[in-house]
């Protein structure tokens, strides 16, 4: 073979050059793929811890936050809510909160919070997922006179208590799931993180 007329060194200097470049090239794409893996910030936001500020919750009623696409109520439970959840204990399936996952430890309690006055809770049935209604009212006429308040399912007719446990004799397996918080003072609480 002949390099009469060919001139070697800029032969490797342009194979050099389009190589080079081939590995820009390459690079360039490369980096928006890998980027792809980290998650986006409505991702990392899902995932985050809430504050929720309960100052203006007033005695008997119950607020609405949203943590992970879900809805998590806070109820500040009045002291006869409170007397009136051992009388339950007898129609629940799980009046010790003893399922695993329900809860965290420092609410496998008998009112299921850390203050007894403050009841957190994933707003989902489950049994199908569906978003029971908060019904405070004791003795309600379509819930019967021995009912003294707590949670109805309108979808299968599932009914908790204000604990968040669950009755006998309804399609809901276990109790409401109680999600991790913590309380950064009297005013706010953080759900979805737990003290380390």
């Amino acid at each position: 073979m002949s390099t009469d007329g060919v001139n070697v060194d800029r032969r490797r200097l342009l194979i050099g050059a389009t190589a080079a470049m081939g590995a820009v090239g390459v690079a360039a794409a490369a980096v928006p793929f890998v980027k792809s893996w980290n998650p986006s910030a409505k991702a990392k936001a899902a995932g985050a811890s809430v504050k929720a500020d309960i100052s203006q919750l007033e005695v008997g009623q119950r607020a609405v936050f949203e943590w992970r696409g879900k809805p998590v109520w806070v109820v500040r439970r009045t002291p006869q809510m409170l007397a009136d959840l051992p009388k339950n204990d007898a129609d629940l399936k799980d009046p010790t909160s003893s399922e695993e996952g329900q809860q965290p430890e420092y609410a496998r309690n008998a009112v299921r919070s850390i203050k007894p006055e403050f009841l957190i809770l994933t707003g989902i049935c489950t049994h199908l997922g569906c978003s029971p209604l908060f019904r405070p009212e004791v003795a309600a006429a379509d819930l019967g006179a021995d009912w003294k308040g707590g949670f109805f399912c309108p979808c299968h007719g599932s009914r908790f208590d204000l604990a968040g446990r669950v009755f006998n004799n309804v399609p809901a397996p276990t109790n409401l799931v109680v999600p991790p918080h913590m309380y950064e003072s009297d005013a706010i609480v953080i759900i979805g993180e737990e003290k380390a």
